[in-house]
């Protein structure tokens, strides 16, 4: 028999040493954000008893009954001056869940809750729920948008991956009670990506979405779009307008969605999205910027060229490999943006920047000319400006 006692002690302090390690920025950056050298939540920060059953009797062996294999995809939110992250905890066996974790600086000691969020159904029970981003809207609420997958009914009765993605809606006003909404109702046949808009649009609930033919491939579909409804109790959208095409050969030629919601500035709407292209090693996920105009949130006036952040070291390791992607930032009352991140489907990191300096990088940075010779042009451009 091993020592009960002796190896949750164990337990407990390589737990707590986890929670305790101080985060500090990386190396030199490239003056537009840094990234942290430790993530900020992985499968081992979820609290041990949510894992362990630590009674001797029925767990004699302490053995960790409910696996959880990654910590990742997270919404952000600051609420009661705390660093929220609705992180996407998905187990052994494939289902995901959300859980609140807490940091009081936003960048290292980040705590799940005690209890992972109880998320009501709809008559159509959830097969998986990921991806909250949660949005505190101008009608006082808290609305956490999400992706809710359920099998496909038309699928043969030999392939068990065919789904159906939806955007999910819930509210709260406390983040621990949640208000289960009807899904949002879309021309789209699959919707992954959804972000409410933090104010009303002629009176209306502006959405952001992701139009997609097919539950992995986005086929004709595409884009992020755009559109209205008059309520948020039972949201429809009824037209959707593309704010944000795929383009050939680019970093978001084979499909793109968005980050978190934009944040508003003076000069426009400043967004975080997220571009995939297809490679010889799969698909590759890398985040990029853009503005739309204060007043038409379809017009993009800002767009540098390629990539914002993309997946390095051992960012590019993980379930699904090679990818970062984004679902939520906090704009701090100094001016400072924490960006919370994925990589490769399995843990979540912090880079951290300010909005001066995302605002010049979105306005100032060359945008795409869509051929090497643009490129090119652009480099003996600024080696000239450089002289």
């Amino acid at each position: 028999m091993i020592d009960f006692e002796k190896r949750k002690q164990q337990l407990e302090e390589a737990h707590a040493e986890l929670i305790a390690v101080t985060n500090k920025k990386a190396a030199l950056g490239n003056g537009i954000f840094d990234r942290y050298e430790n993530p900020i939540l992985t499968a081992a920060h979820a609290p041990l008893n949510w894992r362990y059953d630590f009674n001797p009797e029925s767990n004699p062996f302490l053995q960790e009954r409910i696996g959880i294999n990654a910590t990742f995809n997270a919404g952000a939110i600051k609420f009661n001056n705390k660093y929220l992250l609705i992180a996407r905890v998905e187990g052994r066996d494939r289902k995901s869940f959300f859980a609140i974790a807490e940091s009081d600086n936003g960048i290292d000691h980040f705590s799940f809750w005690d209890e992972p969020v109880l998320l009501p159904e709809t008559d159509e029970p959830d097969t998986n729920v990921y991806d909250m981003r949660i949005v505190a809207h101008e009608d006082g609420w808290m609305y956490g948008l999400f992706c809710t997958e359920r099998k496909d009914p038309d699928a043969p009765a030999h392939d068990q991956s065919m789904a159906v993605a939806q955007s999910g809606i819930v509210r709260t006003k406390d983040l621990k009670t949640w208000e289960r909404l009807a899904d949002l109702k879309t021309p789209s046949p699959q919707q992954r990506n959804v972000v409410l808009h933090p104010e009303f649009v002629d009176g209306k609930y502006a959405f952001y979405t992701r139009p997609q033919d097919g539950f992995i491939e986005s086929g004709t579909g595409g884009g992020i779009g755009f559109g209205l409804s008059e309520s948020i109790e039972h949201a429809v959208i009824e037209k959707e307008i593309i704010v944000d095409n795929k383009n050939y050969h680019t970093v978001y030629e084979a499909k793109n969605g968005m980050g978190p919601e934009p944040i508003k500035t003076e000069h426009g709407w400043l967004f975080l999205a997220h571009g995939v292209r297809n490679t010889a090693a799969g698909l590759r996920y890398v985040l990029y910027m853009f503005m739309t105009d204060l007043n038409d949130l379809t017009k993009v006036i800002y767009k540098p060229a390629g990539y914002f952040l993309a997946p390095e070291g051992e960012e590019r390791i993980g379930d699904v490999s090679n990818v970062v992607f984004s679902n939520g930032w906090i704009l701090d009352d100094d001016g400072t943006v924490f960006i919370y991140y994925a990589s490769s489907d399995t843990r979540m990191h912090v880079a951290t920047s300010s909005l001066d300096v995302l605002v010049d990088y979105v306005m100032n940075s060359p945008a795409d000319g869509f051929r090497s010779a643009t490129t090119v042009q652009a480099i003996l451009k600024n080696i000239e400006n450089n002289k």
